[in-house]
């Protein structure tokens, strides 16, 4: 995780296969590690598309700049 973050303790089900491919692709160890990283990146993902859905046809090319 990039910053530390009040955690809390949750129970669910989870399709064992899915965790496995997920906990692969991300490069993380525990079960744990994947679920929050994937919660993180979906939630990433919604900021990244609800900029890209308000500035559809606004901005200029050229008119972002990389960090």
């Amino acid at each position: 995780m990039a910053r530390a973050t009040a955690l809390k303790r949750k129970s669910f089900f989870v399709d064992e296969r899915a965790l496995r491919r997920a906990k692969k692709v991300l490069g993380v160890a525990t079960d744990a590690e994947v679920v929050r990283a994937s919660v993180e990146r979906i939630a990433e993902m919604e900021a990244f598309w609800q900029f890209m859905k308000t500035t559809r046809r606004t901005l200029k090319p050229g008119s972002l700049r990389r960090p």
